[in-house]
């Protein structure tokens, strides 16, 4: 039934059969989704080679959604030796400090991870990847961020090739455990990962000084994700908290490890030699 539900969403999105969200649409500030206007902001090539999607968190305390504007535009400049189209986005419901929202609903900024705004988010997604026509997409989330990326793996498997998860509350159960309010209806990425490909590479990071989110519940998301077959690992960031996490060396460094070896693929099929049937090796 998921594997149903994701590849009729990519029907749809891929026929425009629903109409944009955004009546000025430039892939530059604003992208559609389904029906929602998400804001952006796009740095680095137009021709790319990978695409990075730079997803916040939930920002539970208030304020704009916005800190995830510079660190994409420094990984664009400093990395931009690997042709890297670089794409914040804004996600349904929340505004970026220059006086407009991406339309839609962010749910009192808790509880948001429902399938409904997932599919916003990667409606989003794929319309830009449609657009620039990347050969790769790495997603990286934060947070509630990380939590969208994950289940969009499962969700919207032909989505992304990759992605880096950063302080991710990968287990909706273990980390709602002790947590004050209302039992959340979101989807749970950790059931999704039998629907990711086994192709599908995922690093996953959370700082040792993290209390918002223990390091242990992406730890055993990765160890889940390796028993399904995938190639993934989980780093902790030493003496960094939740919120500091997604800024770090670590994170730009372990992008640069998925392109890295998404280029290396890509250079040893291109020397394989073409075996003729019935030829000698």
């Amino acid at each position: 039934m998921k594997f149903l539900v994701s590849t009729i969403l990519l029907l749809i999105t891929a026929t425009g059969a629903v109409g944009a969200g955004c009546k000025e649409e430039n892939y530059e500030t604003k992208v559609s989704g389904y029906s929602e206007c998400l804001l952006m902001r796009r740095y680095g090539s137009t021709t790319p080679a990978t695409m990075v999607v730079w997803l916040h968190g939930n920002i539970s305390t208030g304020g704009p959604a916005n800190y995830q504007y510079p660190i994409a535009e420094k990984f664009a400049a400093v990395f931009a030796s690997y042709n890297i189209l670089s794409v914040a986005l804004v996600r349904p419901g929340y505004p970026d400090g220059s006086g407009e929202f991406s339309t839609g609903n962010d749910n009192g900024r808790a509880d948001n991870w429902t399938r409904s705004i997932i599919a916003e988010v990667g409606s989003a997604i794929e319309k830009l990847r449609l657009k620039y026509k990347p050969k790769s997409v790495i997603l990286v989330g934060h947070s509630g961020g990380a939590a969208t990326a994950a289940v969009l793996l499962g969700m919207s498997p032909k989505l992304a090739e990759a992605a880096v998860l950063v302080s991710c509350p990968c287990d909706l159960v273990a980390w709602r455990i002790g947590r004050r309010g209302a039992p959340w209806s979101s989807e749970n990425p950790i059931l999704w990962i039998d629907e990711i490909p086994a192709t599908t590479k995922v690093i996953a990071l959370t700082g040792t000084m993290d209390g918002t989110t223990s390091p242990e519940i992406a730890e055993s998301y990765i160890d889940k994700l390796k028993a399904h077959g995938n190639d993934a690992a989980f780093l902790a960031i030493a003496d960094v908290a939740h919120r500091d996490a997604l800024g770090t060396a670590a994170v730009s460094e372990a992008i640069v490890r998925l392109i890295k070896g998404r280029n290396s693929e890509e250079s040893q099929r291109q020397e394989r030699p073409i075996q003729t049937k019935g030829a000698k090796p």
